[in-house]
């Protein structure tokens, strides 16, 4: 047996839920098992929680939509950047250490995995705060960088394609079957989850006006205040 969040909107105060819920799982890095575990976990969610949809955002995800929506596959565009970024290089490139970073190099790496691995293989220090486009980012409201991130690209995608909006608003929460809240802080699940409840409390166009109208909008509902210094991201 096993435990993952499930995410839930809430447009009002909290903006997010979060229900940890236990379920079987299916060992091995197979994507297979990846997705028999996902079918567990949802069906498991679905009986422990009430809700009726789930929906998996991961590259292991059973849904074409759920893999697109993955942050090793969205895009946003970077100042400075001929090309579109990989969203988990620029979270992960703009990552500031009190010893090193940012690592803006990263920008021009295609593969999320190879990014991942840079990452993992820097000395141990303490992370500090995120440097993006010549703006420093504190690390409370937690995950607030990560989140404006992925917001900005899922709204470039909903803006393009009417049938992922109503793929994202016709399901009850959120799953990403790899992240485990013991090991990281940031999921791409949770940000999708924020993405639907700040749009059904109409906060949404000018919470993403600019980074400080964001975290403004973050804070006014409690979301991610608690402070992070140290905890792993």
């Amino acid at each position: 047996m096993a435990q993952r969040p499930v995410f839930l909107p809430e447009a009002d105060h909290g903006l997010v839920g979060e229900a940890m819920v236990e379920f079987e799982w299916f060992p091995g890095f197979a994507v297979i098992q990846k997705q028999r575990s996902i079918a567990s976990l949802h069906a498991a969610g679905i009986e422990t929680l009430g809700v009726g949809r789930l929906m998996e955002v991961s590259t292991k995800s059973p849904d074409p939509l759920g893999v697109r929506l993955s942050a090793f596959n969205l895009s946003v565009e970077v100042d400075g950047e001929p090309n579109r970024v990989l969203l988990e290089a620029a979270f992960q490139g703009s990552k500031v250490f009190a010893a090193q970073g940012p690592f803006t190099h990263l920008y021009a790496v295609r593969d999320g995995r190879a990014v991942k691995r840079f990452m993992n293989e820097l000395p141990d220090d303490q992370l500090t705060g995120f440097r993006f486009e010549g703006r420093d980012w504190p690390l409370s409201p937690r995950t607030a960088f990560y989140d404006w991130l992925y917001l900005n690209a899922l709204r470039e995608i909903v803006g393009q394609d009417d049938q992922v909006e109503e793929a994202i608003f016709g399901v009850d929460g959120f799953t990403d079957i790899e992240f485990n809240p013991e090991k990281s802080i940031n999921c791409q699940a949770r940000s999708s989850a924020l993405f639907v409840a700040l749009t059904k409390n109409g906060s949404l166009t000018d919470a993403l006006t600019d980074p400080d109208a964001f975290i403004e909008v973050l804070t006014s509902h409690g979301y991610g205040i608690e402070p992070v210094q140290g905890q792993l991201l």
